[in-house]
């Protein structure tokens, strides 16, 4: 079973997760189990103090250091000490699959939903591996890039998706965007479903699918597109779509 714990003073925001999808039947069948630890169950005052404001002036209120320890050392407990710990941050590495691939294969994770303006950085020295954005934006706090990251990671589980070959064939997995899919209606609204998807021929199927992977993330995110190692095979089906042969 993979093992995660988040630290969040929001704890019942993870149901949204855990409860719901296939993920949610990840966690019914077993396969992982998640634990959430509210950090205010070990503030030190009767007001359940977690922030406080930051030395040098500015706007907004600093998790502090010993809470966040606290519910640290709570949270390795269930899930190991050998489990990486990952800080949702705006400052962090971005998301990616391969990175999520690494997480799944690890031996469980802790992940740590910062809120207000953000976490003491000797906490962030000390007891976390690495932080992890979802992108160049800001929101509220650290549980909803927490949520991301989780269903990126247990759904690379095995056995949580339904078909062996679904994650090995989405988006990223090769580096490339995937390809589009259809089906029934064969017509609606005027429009087909591509003829070759219907020729019964799966060496041209996959053709096909191989050219409209490498046709979109040459459109769409020609960032990817110019880092992904492409085969002979793929330059060759790039080079006849571009010399105008459009027999697929």
């Amino acid at each position: 079973m993979f093992r995660m714990s988040v630290i969040s003073v929001f704890p019942e925001m993870f149901t949204a997760l855990t409860n719901w999808g296939v993920v949610g039947r990840a966690f019914a069948d077993k396969r992982c189990e998640l634990t959430v630890h509210n950090p205010r169950q070990f503030a030190l005052d009767r007001h359940a103090t977690i922030d406080d404001r930051p030395y040098g002036g500015g706007p907004g209120m600093v998790m502090q250091a010993p809470v966040l320890d606290a519910a640290l050392e709570q949270a390795k407990h269930l899930v190991g000490e050998a489990a990486p710990v990952v800080a949702l941050s705006p400052q962090g590495e971005v998301l990616s699959d391969a990175l999520a691939r690494e997480l799944a294969g690890g031996p469980g994770l802790v992940l740590v939903a910062g809120r207000y303006e953000g976490m003491d950085e000797r906490f962030i020295e000390r007891s976390v591996d690495r932080e992890v954005s979802i992108g160049d934006f800001v929101v509220s706090g650290g549980e909803l890039p927490a949520m991301v990251l989780m269903d990126a990671v247990v759904r690379l589980l095995p056995g949580v998706l339904g078909h062996a070959d679904s994650a090995a064939e989405d988006s990223f997995a090769e580096g490339l965007l995937d390809f589009p899919h259809y089906t029934r209606p064969e017509m609606y609204d005027g429009h087909a479903v591509p003829a070759v998807l219907l020729s019964g021929d799966h060496r041209r199927i996959a053709r096909w699918r191989r050219l409209q992977a490498l046709l979109r993330t040459r459109e769409r995110r020609p960032d990817l597109f110019v880092r992904h190692s492409h085969s002979d095979e793929d330059l060759e089906i790039l080079r006849q779509w571009d010399s105008g042969n459009r027999d697929w």
